[in-house]
């Protein structure tokens, strides 16, 4: 009685082999479906589908840096952007005439990311820029000084660099805290600081190319 009970048991709880394939089936299904559901809503916010059925590539321009990472690139970066650093701290005598010029960490920053983006394409990558720095003042423009990447190397491609100065947000009300003791200097040229925004021209030196206007 305790086998055939047994028996029983195992009859009813255990499905047969044409059931188990169906049951099996429609279990792979239901994943797939699952999978394809997921793909899909993940994929609705990259590819965009046109009336005509064919799928919009993706702009490679605007992948981030990491994907083309190159030592020796990001290495020359540092090193122009602390040039840039230089020339207008050199320039604020000369050229802004001011007693102090505030250079926001994050617009070096900025100059360095979009220094690669800009030299990828290039056949020399950074090494064949020029770059020209200015700072727009009064609307006008103040040179404040040209840097070469790598000085013995025939440029490629010309960037004209359009620094801003700060005049808005909390700058105006605390600008007189870095001015100088002495009376005598005029309180506008006390101080200045950069903006975090500017402008920049990308000319090929090779090709007869539009300019590249970007702002950032």
């Amino acid at each position: 009685m305790h086998k055939v009970r047994s028996s029983e048991v195992w009859t009813e709880s255990a499905p047969t082999e044409a059931s188990a394939k169906r049951l099996s089936w429609s279990s792979l299904v239901q994943k797939l479906s699952h999978s394809l559901d997921s793909d899909s809503e993940s994929n609705s916010s990259r590819d965009d589908v046109s009336d005509s059925g064919s799928v919009s590539l993706p702009d490679l321009s605007n992948l981030d840096s990491e994907y083309f990472y190159d030592p020796m690139e990001e290495s020359l970066c540092k090193e122009v952007v602390q040039l840039i650093s230089r020339s207008l701290i050199e320039a604020k005598d000369c050229t802004l005439h001011c007693s102090k010029l505030l250079i926001p960490e994050k617009l070096l920053e900025h100059i360095g990311q979009e220094l690669v983006h800009l030299a990828a394409s290039e056949p020399c990558g950074l090494r064949g820029a020029l770059i020209d720095l200015c700072v727009e003042q009064a609307g006008t423009l103040q040179s404040a000084g040209q840097i070469a990447a790598d000085p013995y190397l025939v440029p490629t491609f010309q960037l004209t660099l359009v620094l801003r100065l700060e005049s808005g947000g909390i700058w105006p009300k605390i600008q007189g805290l870095f001015a100088p003791k002495s009376s005598s200097s005029p309180p506008v040229r006390n101080a200045l600081k950069l903006s975090t925004g500017f402008r920049v021209i990308k000319r090929k030196l090779y090709s007869s190319e539009e300019l590249l206007i970007e702002e950032c």
